[in-house]
C-alpha cells in the first residue's frame, strides 16, 4: 500500500488511504480545491441547515477498563454492517473479530436519556475469530441462514455461515493485495464483487470457483465498491485516481458513467437512491452526484479526513447520511444542506483540525427502519461502539 504521510505509526493502527503518485506531486495545490472554498452560486446561497433532529448517546460499547490501552492499539474498529431485517449488526477491524450483536439489546430508548455502558464481551451475541485483519463486511441477501461476507488485509474474500460459525466460501483473486470493499448484488444475491489494493475489482459468483473478468484501473487502487441497492444492474466504483466509475453488471466493458471532482483517493461510494450515489473522499468532503448527467448535486464539508477510511453510510428514509472525522467525531449531514445537520458521539478532546490525538471514527452505519426515529452505530480506532439514536423535532 503507498503511504504519503511521515508521521509514525502503530503497525495495528487502521491503514491510511493509498495514493497515487499524480496525487503526491498535486499535494501542495490542494489547498485551492473546491472543497475549501463556495463551488458555485447555488452553494453560496443554499440555506443554513435546519435543525429537525435531537440526537442523542444511547450505549457505549468497548473493552474492560485493565484492557482499554491495549484495545486501543488493537482492536480498532474499520467496519459496521446492520443486517438485512436490521435486528443485528456486526463490526470488524484489526482484531481479527466478527462479532456480532443484538440491536433489540443494545437499542433501548428510555425516557430519561441514560448512557447504558457495556463491555465487547457481554454485549455481543458471538464472534468468529477470523485469519487476517479485517476492513470490510457486508451481509449476504435472500441466504436460508445468515452468511456474511468479509474482505481482508491478505486480499482474500471470505464467507461465513454465522448459525454454523464457519467459512463456507473464500476467494483469493487480488494477489495477496489488501481488500478494500466487498458487496453483494440485491437482485442476484450469488454475484459478489470487491475492489484492492492490485488496482482490480473483481467480479465473482459465489456458485463458481471460477471468478468473472476483473475490471482494471491501472496502477490505482480500488478503495469502494456497491452495487446500487434500489434495483438496476449498476455498481459504483471508487478508485484513488480521483474517480467514481459507474458498470452495468450485464457489459463490464466500458463504464457507463465516470464522475469526476474529488481532488484524492475516493474511499466509499454509495446509493442514496435509483439515481443519486454520495461519495467520501480524503480530500475533506462528500459529495452527491446525479449519475445520469455526471454532475455534482451538491459538496459536504465540516469533518476531517485527509488520511484515514472514516466510514460513511446513508439513512435512506430520512435523506440523511453520517461520516467519521479524524477528530474523533460523528458528523450527520442532511442531503439538502452543505454543513452538517449534527456533530458529536465520541468525546475525546482534540483541537481544531488536529487528529483527535490519533484516535478516529473508523465506521459508521445507519439502522435502515423507521422515519421519525433513527439509529446510528459508530465505530472508533481505540475499539468503541457508540449508538447514538435520532428523533424528529418540531422546530419553531
Amino acid at each position: 500500500m503507498k503511504n504519503f504521510s511521515h508521521i509514525p505509526r502503530h503497525p495495528n493502527t487502521a491503514p491510511l488511504i493509498p495514493h497515487t503518485e499524480q496525487e503526491q506531486e498535486q499535494e501542495k495545490e490542494e489547498r485551492n480545491s473546491p472543497c475549501s472554498a463556495a463551488t458555485s452560486a447555488a452553494d453560496d446561497n443554499q440555506d443554513k441547515p435546519k435543525c429537525e433532529w435531537d440526537f442523542n448517546l444511547s450505549a457505549v460499547i468497548s473493552s474492560t477498563a485493565t484492557a482499554v490501552a491495549a484495545a486501543s492499539a488493537s482492536d480498532a474498529i474499520g467496519t459496521v454492517e446492520f443486517d438485512h431485517s436490521n435486528s443485528f449488526f456486526a463490526t470488524g477491524g484489526i482484531a481479527r473479530k466478527i462479532r456480532i450483536y443484538s440491536a433489540e439489546k443494545l437499542l433501548v430508548r428510555n425516557r430519561d436519556k441514560d448512557v447504558a455502558f457495556y463491555e465487547h464481551a457481554s454485549a455481543c451475541e458471538y464472534f468468529i475469530c477470523t485469519p487476517a485483519k479485517l476492513s470490510s463486511l457486508k451481509w449476504k441477501p435472500g441466504s436460508d441462514s445468515p452468511v456474511i461476507g468479509s474482505g481482508d488485509y491478505d486480499g482474500v474474500v471470505t464467507e461465513y455461515d454465522l448459525e454454523k460459525r464457519v467459512p463456507v466460501f473464500e476467494r483469493d483473486e487480488h494477489g495477496g493485495k489488501r481488500v478494500w470493499s466487498m458487496d453483494y448484488s440485491n437482485w442476484d444475491p450469488t454475484l459478489g464483487a470487491s475492489g484492492s489494493d492490485d488496482g482490480t475489482m473483481q467480479m465473482w459468483d459465489t456458485r463458481s470457483s471460477a471468478g468473472l473478468a476483473p475490471v482494471r484501473f491501472g496502477s490505482s487502487p480500488v478503495c469502494s465498491v456497491q452495487f446500487n441497492p434500489f434495483g438496476g444492474f449498476l455498481i459504483a466504483v471508487g478508485c484513488a485516481d480521483r474517480k467514481i466509475y459507474g458498470y452495468d453488471v450485464r457489459k463490464m466493458v466500458d463504464p457507463v458513467f465516470i464522475l469526476e471532482r474529488h481532488q484524492k483517493a475516493v474511499t466509499y461510494t454509495k446509493f442514496l437512491d435509483i439515481r443519486t450515489v454520495i461519495s467520501s473522499s480524503i480530500d475533506g468532503c462528500l459529495m452527491m452526484w446525479d449519475t445520469e448527467d455526471c454532475s455534482p448535486i451538491r459538496i459536504y464539508k465540516g469533518h476531517i479526513n485527509s488520511r484515514r477510511f472514516v466510514g460513511l453510510s446513508v439513512w435512506r428514509n430520512g435523506g440523511l447520511f453520517s461520516c467519521g472525522s479524524e477528530n474523533n467525531k460523528v458528523f450527520v449531514y442532511d442531503k439538502r444542506w452543505g454543513d452538517p445537520v449534527w456533530i458529536g458521539g465520541f468525546e475525546l478532546p482534540a483541537q481544531p483540525g488536529c487528529d483527535g490525538n490519533g484516535v478516529f471514527v473508523g465506521g459508521v452505519c445507519w439502522q435502515q427502519t423507521g422515519e421519525e426515529r433513527c439509529t446510528l452505530v459508530a465505530g472508533g480506532s481505540d475499539g468503541v461502539l457508540q449508538v447514538l439514536e435520532g428523533e424528529r423535532k418540531l422546530c419553531l
